[in-house]
């Protein structure tokens, strides 16, 4: 008997589905949906379970806020509980049997670590286990399912290892620093404030960036700008650009704020091909899906919703390189057969020799790209919107470069110089196919050297230099894969906790009075630097390389906390002091009215 184990029983009934041909039947243990069929004269069973089945936390004794130190916690073992006994249970009465068992989950730190967790509990029940296999795939396609599990490897405890050493780090950090700040500023209940290694760095960036807008002075500066018409009108600025002394600027105004034409010059065309994007990794996906007016974590649920569905590969990658094992080929020929048809007959005749390629190449997945094709499965309206982005994206990066045209003019104007800038595109080859990126240049009229065109206005316009902008969700998770904060797989969660917690507001995010608080109160400590962090993300990569272990790393850390421990504790007073004005100020809407007490 073989059973097998997947990740959600999504992907379990599809899986099941593949394999048995279609011949599965749907079998019940307790609540617990399984499937079943014969296969080679051998029953197979496979389940499918709700992500992690084993939660992580400290023993029942230490989980009083007020009686415990928060920095006694920092050497207490976590404990393993599970949290779902109904899947528990079906594991118990399907491996009485003995049988080999194959893990099926995704293939990455955390999906690695979902199946060892239910190794471990089903080894409770059948210590004899021995017979263990693992599926690796990208993609929940037929021809992925069936040479997955015709080519089995064996579990990368490794990459469990690495899984479990961020969840037990992030566990001690997160309880031991929430408790730390809430306890301080006497924020508990409801009201709790949070910290953690990779929340905390995150929102210290949004609020870095906060001060500078705050703190930013604008300084004047002037422009003269020349209208001229050809068919249309269209604008040339003075070759300085920016004048800082007003008085130098009227002065060239006064001289020339009657000219009636201008001469061209010099003329620079410049002809050039543009190149697709790259292909979608999880961030730069994330990245477009965020200007489609999708949140983050949102456009992440559907992009899983679809490759549960067989429709995407695997959506949390960092890779930007297709493999050379990947058939291409074979993909359009299964878009032929969608709305794309047009474009993607387009690609096959007169597409590029080979495809666009990112900086970052990786071998656990592919860059995203689309697996099948939606003609006979419904979708919602949003999953159609992610589903078209991903096949635009993929049909872009095998289409032919784009042709764009820049024109540079010089004018002379009663002998001071303008430039004029001109932008069109001649083939849209990529950019007909992907039409998600915004072209904020525009054409100018078709000139020549020594042309005279009349001049319809100039104007000296007084301007201010601007504050910076606030990141967007976008750019933030940009920021962090840069700085090495989080995963691929964590960022947008990260994104949506500040939310929740309500450390950000608004759209760009905006950080709150108690967040720019908690951050001032941390300026000197480690747990808001990113290098930290980073420091922690190549020790959890050696662990899955084999080159640490998770006792040492996870022992390291500890270490590392206990230092920030001692920061803290030493700042204790200021910290609440900050804090509590800080939480006043946020919660302050003016005075009553009627008695002229603070309204809170």
């Amino acid at each position: 008997m073989k059973l097998v184990i997947c990740e959600k029983n999504i992907a379990a009934r599809r899986i099941a589905y593949i394999l048995s041909n279609g011949k599965d039947k749907t079998q019940r243990i307790g609540k617990i949906p399984t499937y079943e069929f014969i296969k080679d004269n051998e029953e197979w069973t496979i389940i499918g379970l709700k992500g992690h089945i084993i939660n992580l936390d400290f023993p029942s004794g230490y989980r009083r806020w007020e009686t415990i130190p928060p920095h006694e916690l920092i050497t207490v073992k976590p404990c393993k509980k599970i949290s779902e006994t109904g899947i528990a249970q079906a594991l118990k009465t399907i491996v009485k049997n003995n049988p080999e068992i194959i893990v099926a989950t995704d293939f990455d730190r955390e999906g690695e670590l979902i199946g060892v967790e239910a190794l471990d509990i089903s080894r409770q029940y059948c210590a004899d286990i021995v017979n263990i296999k693992r599926a690796r795939f990208s993609a929940i396609t037929g021809y992925e399912i069936q040479k997955a599990f015709t080519d089995l490897l064996e579990v990368d405890y490794n990459l469990s290892d690495a899984g479990e050493a961020r969840q037990i780090i992030d566990l001690i950090w997160g309880v031991v620093l929430t408790r730390f700040i809430s306890l301080t500023s006497r924020r508990l209940g409801r009201e709790f404030l949070s910290i953690g290694r990779v929340q905390s760095p995150t929102l210290a960036l949004l609020v870095d960036r906060e001060k500078a807008i705050k703190s930013f002075v604008s300084k004047p500066y002037w422009r003269i700008i020349a209208r001229l018409k050809k068919d249309e009108i269209f604008k040339a600025i003075h070759i300085n650009e920016r004048f800082t002394d007003e008085t130098k600027a009227q002065k060239i105004f006064e001289k020339i704020k009657a000219a009636k034409e201008g001469h061209v010059e010099e003329l620079i065309i410049d002809k050039k091909e543009d190149f697709p994007p790259a292909p979608f990794n999880t961030t730069t996906f994330l990245q477009a899906a965020l200007a489609l007016r999708f949140s983050a974590s949102h456009a992440m649920e559907i992009a899983e919703s679809l490759y549960m569905s067989g429709l995407i590969s695997y959506p949390r990658t960092d890779n930007t390189v297709y493999p050379s094992s990947l058939n291409l080929r074979k993909i359009l020929e299964k878009l032929l057969h969608s709305s794309f048809k047009n474009d993607v007959e387009e690609v096959i005749a007169n597409g590029r020799d080979r495809p666009t390629r990112g900086k970052k190449k990786t071998t656990d997945h592919p860059p995203i790209h689309p697996v099948g094709s939606t003609n006979d499965k419904k979708l919602s309206a949003e999953q159609q919107k992610i589903y078209e982005l991903i096949c635009r994206r993929f049909l872009a990066t095998l289409a032919k470069n784009a042709i764009t045209e820049s024109t540079k003019v010089t004018f002379n104007i009663s002998g001071e110089f303008f430039i004029a800038s001109g932008f069109r595109v001649i083939e849209e080859n990529w950019r007909k196919i992907y039409p998600y990126f915004k072209e904020n240049r525009k054409p100018i009229p078709v000139l020549a050297k020594d042309e005279i065109v009349p001049v319809t206005s100039i104007k000296l316009q007084r301007e201010e230099t601007k504050p910076p902008k606030r990141y967007s969700q976008g750019e933030l998770l940009a920021k962090m894969e840069s700085l090495s904060l989080g995963t691929k797989s964590t960022r947008h969660e990260i994104i949506s906790k500040l939310y929740a917690r309500k450390y950000i507001t608004g759209i760009p995010p905006i950080p709150t009075s108690t967040a720019i608080a908690v951050v001032d109160s941390l300026h000197d400590c480690e747990v808001i630097k990113p290098q930290m962090t980073a420091t922690l993300e190549e020790d959890m990569d050696a662990i899955a390389n084999g080159k640490k272990t998770l006792d040492v790393t996870v022992d390291e850390s500890r270490e590392m906390l206990t230092r920030v421990m001692v920061d803290l504790e030493r700042n204790k007073d200021t910290i609440k002091t900050n804090i509590q004005r800080a939480h006043q100020e946020q919660n302050y809407m003016g005075k009553c009215p009627t008695c002229e007490k603070p309204l809170i």
